[in-house]
């Protein structure tokens, strides 16, 4: 048993160091991220001993068995996420089978390792005639005791380096690395129960208390030139899978990558300085953040949790002035819980993988490639009610980025990363298709009547990829503030007959829906959000991830640091505090908001907004 307890401790920590990027520097951090598993390691031991006390050995084969299985699920997910399974995405597990074919794309022959030592245990017992002597109650009880002891030691330790961390949850990397992955999911579980059960208990007070801090911002002051510009026209809204800015205007062995995006920005308005605020629902946060002017959650995501809230959605609002708001998304229809958050944010229509006609020639990947998915989609949209508020959504730039020899415009990259060099084939396939697209439409007889807005919803290479990246862009490695701006995704906004231009103000996927209702000629904004205009003449230069990054004009935060925007270089953490405190709030208020659903309370809260 004391092997199999320094066995399982050993794997758990060589994973945590090796599989996951955490910030470990210096002896002490180390040795509390040594420490972290044994707490949860015994709790589990502990807890099968007194299910199995006549049967210890079983116990501990048992828990072996489990320890690897959830570092290989944390392993997987890591890699296709960058990020740690929490309590909420366990839940979730009908989504997590739906990622098909990218589990076994992420699987390596080394992570038979973390079964390493379930199969030296059974075959010691197989090897060696042992005597199976019952566990007592009291000795069970006591290992339990010891890991809590043992865990209480831990954040002792943890609080002399990174004071109240378990109350920065959005800071994920930093408590896995303090308490571990076992003891992460534990803690989620509490703190999102917790969180849960402010629905039942919010009231209109917590409403005053987020309504109080927002009406005290500064209001927009619209651009009258802007507003109303594209009243009673069709609305094209364009979710570009995992499409990062870095792609756009940039040739590799001489080919363009986006030869159609770069074309399309010089008559458009393209915002440069636009991040992504995804946290684990990827592309289903960036819809809901686009939607509602709020951040996603920081565990799990909004359209599985939160999916019968009361949300002041763009489709409802631009409902009640007449549009007909339809999705189309070439996807099982209950993938992120899709079927029912639709309902809920006021779709008409979703369109899903079951509207179309989705074969083995026109599909990759994770379904119809996008080319057949405008064509067919194009189809859809050109008969239904005008003026209309079509939200499609592309698949075929998705992780893995697999993509058939046809189908291919440019050569792979040449990296030691497989994925980015399938990355810039999958985002030329994906250009192409919008090209298509636009022609379909001007086809149809639609173009001249609709604004197009095309987005990116979130990252398409991580963090470990970043020696390929750090080639890609000629750089010998990346920099913290590089990292944050690898998190910028387009936003195009495309107006026919009107003259666009590039805005560079920092800006972010809240800001999307105040820009919308503006442009359509709504002049009354509802609902709890932290949007503004962006067009607004006094639009501020700001962006906040929801790891709790942010970044101005001038400065980038991250990792508890700040940075000299241009230079890279780290500075005094005086130039950021003003607007750290902001941040945390928006993101605090934002959690407020959904885990208390109290826009049920905000009925008549309107923001009133003149050009």
């Amino acid at each position: 048993m004391f092997l199999a307890v320094c066995l399982i401790w050993l794997k758990t920590y060589l994973t945590h160091r090796l599989q996951f990027e955490l910030p470990v520097t210096g002896w002490y951090q180390e040795l509390i991220l040594f420490i972290s598993p044994a707490s949860s390691i015994l709790v589990l031991l502990g807890l099968s001993l007194l299910l199995l006390k006549d049967r210890p050995h079983r116990a501990v084969i048992i828990v072996s068995a489990v320890s690897g299985l959830m570092l290989l699920a944390n392993m997987l997910y890591y890699r296709f996420f960058n990020d740690f399974i929490t309590f909420s995405i366990m839940r979730e597990t009908t989504h997590i089978w739906q990622l098909g074919a990218s589990i076994f794309d992420l699987l390596r022959v080394s992570d038979i390792f973390v079964f390493a030592d379930t199969a030296l245990l059974l075959i010691m017992m197989r090897m060696r005639n042992y005597r199976i002597v019952s566990v007592r109650r009291t000795q069970s009880l006591f290992t339990i005791g010891f890991a809590v002891t043992l865990f209480l030691l831990n954040l002792c330790m943890v609080e002399i380096v990174r004071p109240g961390l378990l109350t920065r949850t959005f800071d994920r990397q930093m408590v896995v690395k303090s308490i571990g992955a076992f003891n992460y999911l534990v803690y989620d579980a509490v703190v999102t129960t917790r969180m849960e059960t402010r629905t039942v208990l919010s009231n209109s007070e917590d409403l005053a208390v987020v309504k109080a801090y927002l009406d005290a911002e500064p209001k927009d002051k619209l651009n009258p030139k802007m507003f109303g510009l594209a009243k009673e026209r069709n609305i094209f809204i364009v979710s570009m899978e995992s499409l990062q800015s870095v792609m756009l205007e940039r040739e590799m062995l001489g080919y363009e990558l986006t030869p159609f995006l770069n074309s399309l920005i010089k008559e458009s308005f393209y915002f440069d300085q636009f991040y992504h605020q995804t946290g684990q629902g990827k592309t289903s946060d960036a819809e809901f953040t686009v939607d509602n002017m709020l951040y996603p959650l920081p565990s799990g995501a909004v359209f599985f949790t939160h999916s019968h809230n009361k949300y002041y959605s763009i489709p409802k609002q631009l409902k009640e002035n007449g549009y007909y708001p339809v999705a189309l998304h070439a996807n099982d229809k209950t993938f992120w819980n899709r079927e029912q958050m639709y309902k809920t944010l006021g779709y008409e229509r979703f369109f899903s993988a079951e509207d179309y006609e989705v074969t083995a020639e026109n599909s990759v990947g994770w379904g119809l490639k996008d080319i057949p998915f405008f064509e067919q989609s194009v189809e859809k949209v050109r008969v239904l009610p005008q003026p209309f508020y079509a939200k499609l959504i592309t698949l075929t730039n998705h992780y893995p980025f697999t993509l058939e020899e046809e189908d291919r415009l440019i050569p792979q990259y040449n990296s030691n990363s497989k994925t980015l060099n399938r990355y810039v084939t999958t985002v030329r396939y994906m250009d192409e298709a919008l090209k298509q697209f636009f022609d379909s439409v001007k086809a149809a007889g639609l173009y001249e009547n609709s604004i197009f807005i095309l987005y990116g919803d979130h990252y398409g290479i991580s963090k470990k990829h970043r020696k390929a990246m750090a080639m890609f862009l000629g750089k010998e490695k990346l920099s913290a503030v590089d990292h944050v701006q690898l998190q910028r995704v387009p936003l195009i906004i495309h107006i026919p007959g009107v003259k666009g231009k590039r805005i560079s103000s920092v800006s972010g996927q809240v800001d999307v829906k105040p820009t919308i209702l503006h442009l359509a000629g709504n002049i009354s904004l509802r609902g709890l959000g932290f949007g503004h205009d962006l067009f607004a003449l006094n639009k501020p230069d700001f962006a906040v991830l929801r790891d709790g990054s942010f970044i101005t004009e001038n400065f980038v935060y991250t990792n508890g640091k700040c940075y000299n925007k241009r230079t890279g270089e780290k500075i005094d953490g005086a130039f950021c505090e003003p607007l750290k405190q902001q941040a945390q709030t928006h993101l605090k208020f934002s959690d407020k908001v959904i885990y208390g659903d109290l826009n049920r309370f905000a009925e008549s809260r309107k923001k009133p907004h003149h050009p």
